[in-house]
């Protein structure tokens, strides 16, 4: 199949519909913290709140969120006022005495639990970048390029972090070259960064040698330092969704640089694999863990559907058909996009639930937790809406 361009613009408005009249207004304005700042997050099915403990990461994706909402969508003074409640928390109560962030603190802002990598930070640097593109404040800016160069140090190893596991097993993740490589788009793309242009075809190089497998049709998501992999359950486990997320990234960069065939390739590449691998062709749907070899996964929620791994691949496939013509890509992107809106949706409150049994039943409420939060649902429907509006210009 192929989509018409009448089609294209009725996803284009179901897209911006969604995001302005289901999931934001889902979120905010009930979200804000008026009294300590910052949002409060932990949220049941029908809106009610469920724990006002606040993740520092989902602090970091809602501030950025409300800030490139103002940027790019409409100039909603609730927007602005909400990334600065974000942004401010994140500054006052989020970074502990040595620079590094808190990953979970309290309402008040005081500190629960720190984890031993930088993805909080990497989410205060879009955070910061698109308020300060919002507000025009010039210390937003400077915040956001100088914890970008703490990231750069942590991803190098120029900065130690202590250590998860002990030096017999040594592995590196995908994570790492994924996450700079969407912090420096983002950043170049609000307030610009010199060091950004050379950095991603660096990560993207790296993920493109250690990661993708040809020879298997593959993308690991941890492998041995030299790239080969780790045979051993945790070496063998796959995520789709998050190979998923990592190629529209990719493709994205080939827009970027005038249409980049090379990276359109391999985007495309990585989203083959991972679909290959990660769709359910009994029960549809994505799932959220696979062994590279067909043997048993250790984590008991392996067959479980999760929302964010489908948000991700409703963009990658949007992307992949935009970009190449390719009608297999429709194809994928109206059976992923058909299944995740029967499925996750909430028809009567709004927003999607988090987590699914294989069989497409709910598995729990919950719409905010430590992990779910105003991100990759409303970013899905912003970025498939910001990229049909340049396709069908």
């Amino acid at each position: 199949m192929a989509y018409t361009t009448q089609q294209l613009q009725e996803l284009k408005d179901f897209y911006y519909r969604q995001l302005t009249a289901d999931t934001v207004p889902f979120w905010f304005p009930r979200s804000f913290d008026q009294e300590y700042g910052g949002f409060l997050l932990m949220r049941d099915g029908d809106g009610s709140l469920i724990d006002d403990d606040k993740a520092v990461w989902i602090q970091g994706r809602a501030t950025w969120l409300l800030a490139t909402l103002y940027n790019t969508v409409e100039k909603k003074a609730e927007w602005l006022e909400g990334a600065k409640l974000g942004y401010e928390f994140l500054n006052q109560h989020c970074f502990d005495t040595d620079g590094q962030m808190f990953f979970h603190v309290s309402r008040e802002g005081k500190p629960i639990r720190k984890r031993r990598y930088y993805f909080s930070e990497t989410f205060y640097v879009i955070a910061a970048a698109a308020y300060a593109k919002a507000s025009g404040d010039a210390g937003a800016a400077e915040n956001a390029r100088r914890v970008f160069g703490n990231c750069i140090a942590y991803s190098s190893g120029e900065k130690k972090l202590p250590p998860k596991y002990t030096g017999v097993r040594p592995a590196k993740g995908i994570g790492t070259p994924m996450i700079m490589l969407n912090t420096a788009q983002q950043l170049r793309d609000t307030i610009g960064d010199p060091r950004c242009d050379e950095r991603i075809m660096q990560w993207i190089k790296e993920i493109e040698t250690f990661f993708v497998k040809d020879d298997i049709r593959c993308v690991m998501e941890q492998v041995a330092p030299d790239g080969s992999i780790i045979n051993h359950i945790d070496g063998r486990t796959l995520n789709p969704g998050h190979a998923i997320e990592g190629a529209w990234f990719i493709l994205e960069e080939a827009k970027y640089r005038h249409q980049d065939q090379r990276l359109i390739a391999l985007g495309c590449k990585m989203l083959d694999y991972m679909w290959e691998r990660g769709w359910d062709t009994e029960q549809g749907g994505i799932l959220y863990f696979r062994d590279v070899y067909g043997k048993p996964v250790q984590e008991y929620w392996q067959d479980m559907k999760f929302w964010w791994p489908h948000n991700e691949a409703i963009i990658a496939t949007l992307s992949a058909y935009l970009l190449t013509g390719n009608s297999k890509y429709a194809e994928w992107h109206q059976m992923v996009h058909t299944y995740a809106y029967k499925r996750f949706h909430d028809t009567t409150h709004g927003e999607w639930y988090g987590y699914l049994h294989r069989d497409g039943t709910v598995a729990q409420t919950a719409k905010g937790n430590l992990f779910k939060g105003p991100f990759h649902l409303p970013r899905q429907e912003w970025f498939c809406h910001q990229l049909l509006t340049q396709y069908l210009q």
